[in-house]
């Protein structure tokens, strides 16, 4: 194969129609074809303007979807929520309350547990995603924590020396006291990596148990001061660019954000729109799930 032939999922996530790692399970599943044959893991193409790319039969455009603008949006994720798409039991996810777009699809770049609240990015990338998700990039995320009861210090040094989990070893990159009251004392921590469950496994580990957990920071992005839990604001240009750059794609030249002085206002109506929709959606699905019950 040519030189400057692409995987197939590395193609279809650039143009934003899932992750990689989405595409990747959608190509295993048979769900995905190229000029009418199934497409399997391993797959390579160049892309020609005659090709017909297919998911689950519909036909994909690539050219629009390559031109977009990218765009990202910083969503304060609250705990109850599932980051899934869709969940067989009807239970609130993290894209209910995402805008709706045209032609192009929100990515969530890694995910929170569902007990988990605070910062979650997406984006219309798909490269930009897999990238700031892939090991390799140790992308910082700081999590602001609350235990119950005091720690010594023995447990606290062995938190950031190492400790032996599982799935292999881990430790937090920095660990310091933020505060407390009573019996409920704050720490802030951060890590490199987003392996399941890790800030409240490694705590665990030491005989602690975590009663509040709070991604305040991914890289340089910050939990927007003000964001209230379930709504969100889109990244400037600025923002978007040092995403891209630190895991080296070409900056974007142009943003959907509107300028400087309509974007408070903006921001505001986003929010407001973000938390009213996300509670029409929420009292709809419980009262289908008690009509369901009932019948």
């Amino acid at each position: 194969m040519n030189d400057k032939s692409e995987k197939l999922q590395k193609i279809l996530a650039r143009a934003g129609h899932g992750s990689r790692r989405e595409i990747e399970s959608m190509i295993a599943a048979g769900r995905v074809s190229v000029d009418g044959k199934v497409s399997t893991l391993g797959d390579r193409l160049i892309l020609t303007s005659t090709q017909k790319i297919r998911i689950d039969g519909h036909l994909v455009s690539l050219k629009a979807a390559n031109d977009a603008v990218c765009r990202v949006l910083a969503y304060y994720k609250p705990e109850g929520e599932l980051c899934t798409r869709s969940d067989p039991e009807g239970r609130p996810t993290v894209f209910d309350r995402l805008p709706k777009l045209h032609g192009a699809r929100w990515i969530a770049v890694g995910r929170l547990d569902v007990n988990t609240c605070g910062l979650l990015l997406f984006t219309t990338d798909g490269e930009l995603a897999n990238r700031l998700m892939h090991p390799s990039r140790e992308v910082e995320r700081e999590y602001a924590v609350r235990i119950f009861g005091e720690i010594e210090e023995a447990k606290l040094r062995q938190l950031t020396r190492g400790i032996q989990l599982e799935d292999g070893p881990a430790a937090f990159k920095t660990l310091r006291y933020s505060g407390g009251e009573g019996i409920n004392q704050w720490y802030n921590v951060t890590l490199t990596e987003g392996r399941n469950r890790e800030v409240r496994r490694l705590w665990e580990a030491v005989g602690v148990q975590v009663s509040r957990l709070i991604r305040v920071r991914y890289g340089d992005i910050a939990l927007p001061k003000g964001l209230p839990r379930g709504g969100w604001t889109e990244l400037d240009l600025a923002q978007t660019n040092y995403l891209r750059g630190m895991v080296e794609l070409a900056p974007e030249t142009t943003s959907k954000v509107a300028v400087e002085k309509d974007r408070r206002r903006t921001k505001a109506n986003q929010i407001r729109r973000a938390v009213k929709r996300h509670a029409r959606v929420s009292t709809s699905k419980s009262s289908g799930r008690r009509n369901s019950r009932g019948g």
